[in-house]
């Protein structure tokens, strides 16, 4: 397993054992692949570009329920501070691959 994916690992199992207050936060699981920009059609780039943006508001949702249960004080700002930057690090990470198959795509189908 990868730094990374032990990383959020760890944060989850945290997260389910020892923060009652993360019941009500849920992180969303980011989108189960990206598009290959040498097979795919303009119609599965465009999908993938509404999943990312679902999933983009999703983390949002998620990073605020985090601040609420720091209001509530159901969760340290430590802690909230670690959830909040392993999920924004897991969107900029698919995002930035979803980025990079985009400029793939549009090099092979200039407009």
């Amino acid at each position: 397993m990868s730094h990374r994916k032990s990383r959020y690992f760890a944060l989850s199992i945290c997260c389910l054992l020892a923060l009652p207050a993360c019941a009500e936060c849920v992180l969303p699981h980011p989108p189960s692949r990206v598009p290959d920009a040498n097979t795919a059609t303009e119609q599965e780039m465009l999908t993938a570009m509404q999943t990312l943006k679902r999933y983009a508001g999703d983390v949002m949702s998620y990073t605020k329920c985090l601040q609420f249960e720091v209001n509530q004080n159901r969760l340290t700002n430590d802690d909230q501070q670690h959830l909040h930057n392993a999920a924004i690090d897991e969107l900029h990470a698919v995002t930035a691959k979803f980025n990079e198959q985009v400029r793939l795509f549009k090099e092979r189908h200039p407009s």
